[in-house]
């Protein structure tokens, strides 16, 4: 497995954040060129399902490659994430990333990308350190063994026919949050990576704090 496609996220319309939070700077460039300056080194091509806002900014960027190209972003994840397969070129390696997490490391990109060569579908993400308590009706009703919660974040990495034929499968059920649990719903275990560092999404304005 050779070619390496990066699909970035970047079609969300960040209500809780109250802005689009790609554009926020954090440092010297913005949340979504930071993203994307950590895959172009590794990956043989980029793919961004991006709002217009977002396109014209990143196209507008210092950090515009020749690697990157747009697509049409979708009603939600799942859809933008279908798009960007489909305008895939003959890929090996799929990685789907969100766009709000831009301090994933390379070296936790680099593991992904040659588990997957090894597993066919690799999940990012860590194991869980809190007490992991299931609630119903505002109480507590089951205390879970945190040893075996992970939980996941992004890159979320597969073999690209696998993955093509998974988002093809569930077309038309748009309620999948992430690729993985698609994959489970296919019969198909991801195997795991443990982040190395911080890979935390931006979610609301406050989380942008911590990486100033």
């Amino acid at each position: 497995m050779n070619k390496v496609t990066v699909i970035i996220t970047a079609g969300g319309v960040s209500a809780r954040f109250g802005s689009n939070k790609l554009l926020e700077k954090i440092g010297k460039y913005s949340v979504i060129e930071t993203t994307i300056q950590k895959f172009i080194d590794i990956a043989d091509e980029i793919i961004i399902p991006a709002t217009k806002e977002t396109k014209e900014f990143i196209l507008n960027s210092e950090i515009i490659n020749e690697k990157i190209k747009f697509v049409q972003n979708g009603t939600t994840r799942q859809g933008s994430v279908y798009n960007g397969i489909m305008s895939c070129d003959n890929a090996d390696i799929i990685l789907i990333h969100d766009g709000a997490r831009p301090y994933i490391s390379k070296e936790t990109i680099l593991e992904t990308i040659e588990m997957t060569r090894k597993h066919k579908a690799v999940v990012v993400g860590k194991m869980a350190t809190d007490t992991i308590k299931v609630v119903e009706n505002g109480k507590v009703v089951k205390t879970l063994d945190r040893n075996t919660i992970f939980q996941a974040q992004t890159p979320q990495a597969f073999e690209y026919n696998l993955i093509k034929n998974i988002h093809i499968k569930y077309k038309d059920m748009q309620n999948f949050t992430d690729d993985c649990s698609m994959a489970e719903a296919s019969g198909i275990n991801p195997y795991v990576v443990i982040s190395k560092g911080k890979n935390d999404k931006i979610t609301v304005r406050e989380d942008i704090k911590q990486f100033c």
